[in-house]
């Protein structure tokens, strides 16, 4: 499962952002991640959005990632050109691959703060702030946002947002929602799923702005999506899918990256945590809050069902330990074993 460098540098020099896994707050942390990155290792991984008053005033260490988990970018949140360049040197000091600014988020606890998709109306304060950033690091400096905000959503305002920032900011990658968001009205799920999805506008994008890295998001279900999107544009983000469905990237990297590995057996990779769950108990963290990033990796596969139950039912409980995943996993590998599919 495991690749020795010399294998992946013979891989076809494809940009990270050739597929991703979007940033989502409350599940991507790096339990998550770490979980993924059993599954695949080209797959660029985002942390969660942090905010920068979190990281420069918080009490928590909200930089915390493990080196397994390369390559990873960090998502911040803010509005400040000061604040955004101490929190991007801090991540390149911690080892981040990227640095990429939240302007997509709508929640109104995001507004609030002045940060987020409202950016989007304010060109010329996202470009000062990329920047400010990309004077301190060297690391890649990039910008998550939507295709328009509120009534500002012509295709005109889209490409004059991309082209300040680009020019002015000296940003040369963005991952594009490819929806609008609307910044009142609509809840942050709502946000996600009743703008509609509109691919041929980011399209659209590339083709006007070929010297940019273009990445799209929103919607995609699958790796055949994926590849559809490539033939337009440099880049995918998964969000919610690679989420609920993890096994499915364990396709990704012979799919989307041209490795000639085998891949990843999910009952291998479910062993594989054993170490790095031991390790986090050890350390007060409890069990749930690894395995409730696993529960989906069986889907479409016979004993899915009593896996996810097992686990829901006793990861949380007092004192539980691997062997809750093992008798979890003898649930659906038995079945798997039985049908010959291992």
């Amino acid at each position: 499962m495991h690749q020795t460098r010399d294998t992946r540098d013979r891989l076809p020099a494809y940009s990270p952002q050739r597929f991703s896994i979007a940033p989502m707050l409350d599940w991507t942390d790096r339990h998550c991640r770490y979980f993924h990155r059993q599954l695949t290792r080209q797959t660029l991984l985002y942390t969660e959005m942090v905010t920068t008053g979190a990281i420069i005033h918080g009490k928590g260490d909200y930089l915390a990632f493990s080196a397994a988990e390369q390559p990873v970018a960090l998502q911040l949140g803010g509005s400040d050109p000061a604040a955004l360049a101490q929190c991007a040197h801090l991540a390149q000091q911690r080892g981040y691959t990227e640095v990429n600014l939240n302007v997509g988020c709508p929640s109104d606890r995001v507004q609030n703060g002045r940060f987020g998709a409202c950016l989007m109306g304010d060109a010329q304060l996202v470009a000062d702030c990329i920047k400010a950033m990309r004077d301190r690091v060297s690391i890649p400096v990039t910008v998550k946002t939507r295709i328009g905000i509120d009534e500002q959503d012509s295709y005109e305002f889209l490409c004059d947002f991309i082209q300040r920032v680009a020019e002015q900011g000296g940003c040369d990658t963005f991952i594009i929602h490819a929806r609008k968001a609307w910044l009142s009205g609509l809840s942050p799920k709502e946000n996600r799923e009743i703008p509609p999805l509109d691919y041929p506008r980011v399209y659209q994008l590339k083709r006007d702005f070929p010297q940019l890295t273009l990445a799209i998001n929103g919607g995609v279900k699958n790796l055949a999506e994926a590849r559809e999107h490539l033939q337009h544009l440099d880049g995918v983000m998964m969000g919610r899918e690679a989420y609920q469905n993890p096994g499915l990237l364990a396709q990704v990297d012979r799919e989307l990256f041209g490795s000639t590995q085998a891949a990843p057996d999910p009952v291998a990779v479910v062993r594989a945590m054993y170490p790095y769950i031991e390790r986090e108990l050890s350390q007060g963290t409890y069990l749930g809050h690894v395995t409730r990033h696993m529960l989906g990796l069986f889907q479409g596969i016979p004993g899915a069902r009593q896996w996810r139950r097992y686990l829901s039912e006793n990861a949380h409980k007092a004192g539980a330990g691997v062997e809750v995943v093992e008798k979890a996993l003898a649930l659906v590998a038995d079945k798997i074993t039985s049908a010959g599919e291992i």
